[in-house]
């Protein structure tokens, strides 16, 4: 099992309406496409107030790959990103790291 761990950097102010497009939205297209979340946080004390910290759970990084591809061009998605951003942009930027986890992990 792999773990994708995405961090959102949003634009000051711009965090709500990420976290609603996530609950109304992006979530519900994941799940058309088998794409399965391992749990999303945001900092409660920190530096970090306009972050969204998520991971994803994947078997492989060709499921990821085939998986992720269909959900970034689904004319879907591409709508209601559009919808939701014409106000303005949402992110400032994005990071994202695949994790393995170890021998020893709670979390495997």
């Amino acid at each position: 099992m792999l773990y994708e761990l995405r961090i959102y950097h949003c634009i000051t102010g711009r965090l709500p309406d990420l976290l609603n497009r996530f609950d109304t939205i992006t979530l519900k297209l994941w799940e058309k496409h088998g794409i399965r979340q391992a749990g999303f946080w945001t900092t409660e004390i920190g530096p970090n107030a306009n972050d969204l910290y998520y991971l994803l759970q994947w078997e492989s990084l060709a499921e990821r790959e085939e998986r992720w591809t269909a959900f970034a061009t689904d004319p879907e998605w591409l709508e209601a990103k559009a919808r939701t951003e014409k106000n303005g942009q949402i992110l400032e930027s994005l990071s994202n790291t695949i994790l393995k986890p170890t021998a020893f992990s709670a979390v495997q």
